[in-house]
């Protein structure tokens, strides 16, 4: 029974110090996604849905839940916004090319018919995000067409 006490006293030690390591937070004062916003021009309704559903890992600026302050959680949240961004970063828009965002566009089409997207974990903490499938097929039509004008060589406007 020692080895099972020591083994909780270091555990809590162990807990305990993790609070003082903060990961980096993803936080952005610029207009963060201006470029996409004014290139892609998305609907009212799509927009709403980007931001609540999207915007959160899929962006320079997160809106970080109380629960963030309390590691190992707060880490796990940075490693998903850093995946999240690998795949794709509205903020980063510009420095896409046609091709590319057409290609992201069509990996955003995928990842929400095949219901990928929004992450099952983010939509249990907020409810917000979860998409109905109404909201599902507007944000598919909008980067159906989006794409398709990239694909002809015009910026979507």
């Amino acid at each position: 029974m020692k080895i099972l006490k020591k083994i909780a006293i270091f555990l809590l030690v162990v807990l305990f110090a993790i609070q003082f390591i903060r990961p980096e937070k993803n936080l952005s004062e610029s207009t963060y996604t201006e470029v996409f916003v004014q290139e892609t021009n998305p609907p009212e309704e799509v927009m709403a849905i980007l931001k609540s559903s999207c915007y959160d890992c899929h962006s320079s600026n997160t809106k970080y839940p109380w629960y963030n302050n309390i590691a190992p959680v707060s880490f796990w949240i940075a490693d998903h916004i850093e995946h999240g961004k690998g795949h794709l970063d509205f903020s980063n828009w510009d420095s896409y090319d046609a091709k590319k965002k057409d290609h992201k566009l069509e990996e955003l089409i995928e990842t929400i018919e095949s219901g990928e997207m929004p992450l099952r974990e983010y939509t249990w903490t907020h409810s917000e995000a979860r998409l109905t499938d109404a909201q599902r097929a507007a944000v598919i039509e909008w980067a159906e067409v989006t794409r398709l004008l990239y694909q002809l060589g015009r910026k979507p406007q």
